[in-house]
């Protein structure tokens, strides 16, 4: 599917690139960062415009959060009981749980490109949790933002080389994730060093 989707890119670039990110953010299987990549390319040779293909790319992921969100929102209790049944998405939707009981403007911002596989979990958890739309919106944009901005243009630098532009963001997004969880295990191990005995 992925072949049959990047041949369409010179002929539906745009619409394509959107409907893909919206599609990703609802955990549907489609291969939004090789797309966004592909984009960058097609940046880099003079067929597609920087600012078009990165807004059409955030503008498709916003769109697909707000779905989840409101899913959420509506259905969520007994979307989320039906998901946790298979242990995959238990797992899943279970760390997306604990982020948002913990660090909710931080876990939407996070999981829309640190975190991407948890995205449409925080979605549907936060839209359940009530969590407020306005910061989940700012939150979602700005983390968007981050994720279109990133794959685009590396994309772009790499002048359409997706296995290395998709080598060297995997390297770095591993290195920030990485650091995120010495950061965390940090913090955790100096809150039970104090603790009281």
């Amino acid at each position: 599917m992925t072949d049959w989707l990047l041949a369409l890119v010179p002929t539906y670039g745009l619409w394509l690139l959107a409907a893909t990110t919206f599609c990703s953010c609802l955990a549907l299987p489609f291969p939004a960062s090789i797309l966004m990549l592909t984009a960058g390319g097609f940046v880099a040779s003079g067929d597609l415009v920087l600012w078009q293909s990165f807004a059409a790319a955030a503008a498709g992921a916003v769109a697909g959060d707000q779905i989840g969100y409101w899913t959420g929102r509506s259905a969520g209790a007994r979307l989320l009981a039906r998901l946790r049944q298979d242990p995959t998405r238990d797992r899943l939707v279970g760390k997306a749980v604990a982020l948002m009981d913990r660090h909710g403007l931080l876990a939407v911002f996070l999981s829309r490109w640190l975190f991407s596989p948890l995205g449409p979990w925080v979605n549907l958890t936060a839209g359940t949790a009530g969590f407020g739309w306005p910061g989940f919106t700012l939150a979602g944009l700005a983390g968007e933002a981050v994720w279109a901005g990133l794959y685009v243009g590396m994309g772009y630098g790499f002048a359409g080389n997706i296995e290395a532009a998709s080598d060297m963001l995997g390297s770095v997004l591993g290195l920030l994730a990485g650091l995120a969880g010495v950061v965390v295990f940090g913090v955790w191990l100096r809150g039970n060093l104090r603790a009281p005995e």
